[in-house]
């Protein structure tokens, strides 16, 4: 079994986790699937993945895009590949 089977948003809407901005109303919409992923039993699994292939777009393994390019030290508009996967 594939972690991604295992999620805890394999059945919520997966809008929830792209939301278009990160302030205002939409702050509510990140928090909400920051909840979902705090009670996931493969967060951790699913930020590794998407650090490593630098998903760019969304909530993944509790976090947002932007904590996601902190986390890599990348302080560009769009996230880069890791050098692990070119």
């Amino acid at each position: 079994m594939q972690w991604r089977e295992r999620a805890a948003c394999l059945h919520v809407d997966p809008e929830l986790f792209f939301p278009i901005s990160n302030s205002g109303p939409l702050l509510r919409q990140i928090d909400e699937a920051k909840a979902v992923c705090g009670r996931c039993p493969v967060a951790e699994q699913c930020l590794e993945w998407a650090v490593r292939v630098g998903q760019a777009d969304g909530i993944w393994g509790g976090t947002t895009e932007w904590e996601r390019r902190a986390m890599r030290g990348l302080d560009t508009q769009r996230a880069q590949p890791c050098p692990s996967d070119l």
